[in-house]
């Protein structure tokens, strides 16, 4: 039972960098290049991630937070608010940076399975036209969500379809969107078309720290390098992060990392859905498994293995989650497998 690999399954973030990402950044790094994305390298990653996207433009950032930040601030005003699951990063995980940073109101809204539909939506859409009242504005959704699960073309179609006729604007957290467009065998432009504003993940797909925001529509951004600026976004040596992303790019690499990371979440899913006493608390629909286990055994578990708890569910029982990431391989995954079977009875 004891962990021989080294892996972890804490999280994607805990993997490091695809070696072509390295090898990128490595090129970057000779000679001089114009600071703040003036350079040849930048200028050509960006039009080369909006041709992957259909995008009008594109901006890169540090991290996901940082991205999430930007991309509502091309979409609300002080006074108006963000419509989420109660399960969203931009709401659990982000430290109240949207209501400090930008001033805004999250709305969240609880999900079954981490994802809004039109009738959750509905839910929110309170208080319209009362100036006492925080104005909803903008939809936020995450593909892939917190909890693994993916939409649909057809469900970004209905929400689209929504948020078009009650004058929404709809964002896209997309630190995992690779392993969106993986599972859902589809181009990143099919997912960016039925939005406003989305991010594109890279760190937990391979990069060093880089994540990029993109912008379907024009107008949206009017004001977008100032609000870059302002978000301490704006890198002085860009062309290093420019590597990266089109290091990604490149011959799709970044849709191979997140479909082998999403088999590998697959593989795991198959070992140990067996194993008495556990069942999958969501769908495996990308590179993350969250099984229902015993509290006993989740700790014993702990021991050699890294991995989250995510939550309590009964007296006894809760939910563990499992990540796999690019450079997973199938003896680690069959070696965690193997020390869940080992570890006792999940009854």
């Amino acid at each position: 039972m004891a962990n021989q690999t080294g892996r972890s399954f804490g999280s994607d973030n805990h993997a490091g960098v695809h070696p072509s990402v390295l090898a990128a950044i490595a090129a970057a790094n000779e000679g001089d290049a114009v600071a703040y994305g003036q350079d040849d390298g930048s200028q050509a990653a960006v039009r080369k991630l909006c041709d992957a996207a259909g995008a009008r433009a594109a901006y890169l950032v540090f991290n996901g937070t940082a991205a999430n930040l930007l991309g509502l601030s091309f979409l609300l005003r002080p006074y108006e608010a963000v419509i989420c699951a109660d399960t969203s990063h931009l709401n659990v995980d982000e430290c109240g940076a949207a209501e400090r940073l930008l001033g805004c109101k999250l709305l969240p809204v609880p999900t079954p399975d981490g994802k809004l539909t039109p009738e959750l939506i509905e839910t929110r859409l309170t208080g319209l036209g009362d100036e006492h009242r925080a104005q909803p504005r903008v939809v936020q959704i995450a593909q892939v969500t917190e909890v693994g699960t993916c939409y649909t073309l057809a469900e970004l179609d209905q929400i689209s379809e929504y948020c078009r006729a009650n004058g929404l604007r709809i964002y896209v957290d997309g630190a995992r969107l690779a392993n969106a467009a993986a599972f859902l065998d589809c181009s990143l432009a099919d997912i960016a078309s039925r939005v406003d504003v989305l991010s594109f993940g890279g760190t937990k797909n391979g990069a060093l720290g880089v994540e990029a925001v993109l912008v379907m529509a024009d107008g949206l951004d009017d004001g977008g390098p100032y609000q870059r600026k302002q978000l301490l976004q704006l890198a002085s040596k860009m062309r290093f992060l420019a590597a990266q992303v089109s290091a990604l790019l490149d011959q799709d690499l970044w849709l191979a990392n997140a479909r082998h990371a999403n088999t590998m979440a697959q593989r795991l899913a198959a070992e140990v859905i067996g194993v008495d006493g556990i069942q999958l608390a969501y769908p495996v629909e990308s590179n993350g498994v969250f099984a229902e286990i015993g509290e006993r055994q989740a700790t014993l578990l702990q021991r050699d293995w890294n991995f989250h708890v995510w939550a309590q569910t009964s007296p006894g029982r809760c939910v563990v989650r499992w990540m796999t990431a690019y450079d997973s391989t199938a003896e680690q995954v069959d070696a965690l497998a193997s020390a869940v079977k080992e570890s006792g009875s999940f009854t």
